[in-house]
């Protein structure tokens, strides 16, 4: 599996933090928070797998461009960056070595806590 960062989430998600767009939650909340399969499929249904992408910081290219298993590393629910989401996607890229993408959610994370520097 080749994992690598999504630049484009990458700068939807730091587009979003500027504007405030956003869910200052805790690290355990992700598994309330996270979007379920149905509503993945709903959006990708009203928004295109492009939009759908913008979500996932990673992708897997070597899975089809039209599957929800090219997508990695969600961060939001499709209207908002939650701070539990990019919390998780941190840990998980650190545990498997995905060092761009965890370099990425550390920014994103910084950038959550109001450290821009």
């Amino acid at each position: 599996m080749s994992v690598t960062l999504n630049k484009k989430a990458f700068d939807h998600a730091k587009g979003l933090i500027s504007k405030g767009q956003t869910r200052l939650d805790e690290h355990d909340d992700w598994s309330e928070h996270a979007p379920t399969a149905d509503q993945e499929n709903e959006y990708v249904d009203k928004h295109g797998w492009n939009d759908y992408s913008l979500w996932y910081l990673g992708v897997d290219d070597e899975m089809g461009e039209e599957t929800k298993g090219r997508y990695k590393f969600p961060y939001g629910d499709f209207r908002r960056v939650h701070r539990c989401g990019v919390i998780s996607a941190e840990s998980r890229a650190a545990q498997n070595d995905y060092d761009d993408i965890k370099n990425a959610v550390v920014e994103l994370h910084k950038r959550l806590d109001g450290d821009h520097a």
